[in-house]
């Protein structure tokens, strides 16, 4: 089943004018697919140009980043996916809310789709779960984006902001459930 979604700023930050974060997710087996797409005046924002060799990377969230939280259900331990626009990558294991993160090493190797047009951005993901969670555990999921503005202010993108700061991490937010 696909799940489509939007994504909202966080309402204290100032998100670029007539801007859209949309795209779907879902899960067939263990297979998640995930795709963004980045609407509208997308000058304003800063994307760095396609790295020639995309590679694993970190702080990946100081710039413009498509991000995802996966929780297992019933279970505090959850990963952080980041995508740079750029093809640099990252995934991180957290083994409660903040607490433990370490790299996820079982997984080597990250390929996704970058499209960028003059008035879009799309960014698309199939990714084998197994390493990570199996096939018959339920999963919940945040969809979050950083867009850092071509002036160099950042905003935070989420399905929902359910702290009095933009966290991503908070598993309230971990609303898609596959």
């Amino acid at each position: 089943m696909q799940n489509n979604f939007s994504l909202q700023p966080f309402t204290n930050t100032q998100a670029p004018a007539n801007l859209k974060i949309t795209g779907n997710i879902a899960r067939n087996g263990n297979l998640l697919i995930i795709s963004y797409a980045l609407l509208g005046d997308i000058q304003q924002v800063d994307i760095a140009p396609s790295a020639e060799t995309p590679a694993r990377k970190h702080e990946l969230w100081q710039d413009t980043c498509f991000e995802f939280f996966l929780g297992a259900k019933n279970s505090p331990r959850y990963w952080e996916f980041n995508l740079s626009p750029t093809g640099h990558w990252n995934i991180y294991r957290f083994d409660n809310y903040r607490q433990g993160m370490q790299e996820e090493t079982t997984v080597t190797t990250l390929p996704f789709s970058v499209q960028h047009n003059s008035d879009s951005l799309a960014l698309t993901l199939n990714f084998d779960l197994a390493k990570i969670i199996s096939v018959d555990q339920s999963i919940e999921v945040a969809i979050t984006t950083v867009i850092k503005s071509t002036n160099n202010e950042v905003s935070y993108w989420a399905l929902t902001h359910k702290g009095a700061e933009p966290d991503f991490h908070l598993r309230e937010s971990f609303i898609i459930d596959l």
